[in-house]
């Protein structure tokens, strides 16, 4: 592995104010991020990301290898869950066990959209197909999450609503607005999009980097949360998501050959939601500790994934 990869991520700029959102809590600072502020960026991102790929899917003829590779995507989505459950249930309660296996199943936006720049870095295109494979990816896991916290806890005084699972999962706003931006992107002319091409293209990076700092301040404020609970989470947060990019890096081999695709497969089985999966559990499972899964995705996943495991699933690509 190139370890020129390795420091040119440790420099990224993104990641950077992360850690620089973290540092401003320790340092007891009040430096914050206004609510309407994170949440207009979080919805910018989520947008620019869904309507970008679906004009580069415009370009492009459905093939078999695209249906595939939907399947696949929605595989992985049910598959990681299932499995990383049962693992979490032997330290966990039912109830976090259920929300960090959602988490890992699912996907998260921002660690894709910095994939994105990684592949562009090395002279590859990240193709639309890719997009709307990470829109599909979202609420598979939330709904096998929810599933096996509704099988499994103890409480039948006050099941979860199988229906209202369904229902939250395909309608939680992040979801609907990338798929929405999606359908959009498809549908608008070159001539159209150029116009807000500045919007979407050109201020994209700088919102993320906002954003992201904006995380590492909420990551920051529950890191002591997470602590409490020992060696475990923080185990998980980094061995799994590698395990899981690894794996799909060389099992995506079998779906498509193209070197850009199979690192976007890698990325999105090792990283974990903290959009979609956190808002679609504050409402419908309360008593999973946000203080535990957030600062997991966020503190320990994220820069694992793009400080360590981007360079390693770009080498499994290239190599196998």
């Amino acid at each position: 592995m190139n370890l020129d990869l390795l420091l040119e991520n440790l420099t990224n700029p993104a990641l950077l104010y992360f850690i620089l959102g973290i540092i401003a809590v320790y340092l007891k600072s009040d430096l914050e991020i206004p609510q309407n502020s994170s949440k207009f960026i979080s919805l910018y991102l989520l947008f620019a990301i869904g309507f970008k790929g679906g004009q580069e899917l415009s370009h492009e003829s459905i093939t078999n290898e695209i249906i595939w590779s939907m399947l696949f995507g929605i595989s992985i989505s049910i598959i990681i869950p299932l499995y990383t459950f049962f693992i979490l249930k032997r330290k966990l309660g039912v109830f976090d066990s259920g929300a960090i296996a959602a988490a890992y199943g699912s996907i998260s936006a921002v660690t894709f959209v910095t994939a994105a720049s990684y592949l562009e870095s090395h002279q590859l295109e990240l193709h639309g197909n890719m997009v709307a494979i990470m829109a599909l990816m979202e609420s598979p896991a939330i709904i096998v999450g929810l599933v096996l916290i509704s099988l499994y806890h103890k409480e039948k005084t006050n099941p979860i609503s199988k229906r209202f699972i369904l229902r939250h999962s395909f309608t939680n706003g992040s979801v609907l607005l990338i798929l929405g931006s999606l359908l959009i992107g498809y549908l608008t002319s070159a001539k159209e999009a150029q116009g807000i091409e500045p919007f979407t293209n050109d201020l994209f990076k700088g919102f993320l980097a906002i954003f992201l700092l904006d995380m590492g301040i909420t990551s920051g404020k529950k890191l002591k949360s997470f602590f409490a609970h020992g060696w475990f989470p923080f185990a998980f947060a980094a061995v799994i998501p590698l395990f899981n990019g690894c794996l799909f890096a060389l099992v995506s081999g079998w779906v498509t050959s193209d070197i850009a695709n199979r690192f976007i497969f890698a990325i999105l089985a090792a990283s974990a939601s903290y959009i979609a999966v956190p808002a679609a559990m504050k409402n419908t499972v309360p008593k999973a500790n946000p203080g535990l899964f957030l600062p997991m995705a966020l503190a320990i996943t994220f820069p694992v994934n793009i400080t360590i495991g981007m360079p390693l699933y770009f080498y499994i690509v290239q190599t196998f």
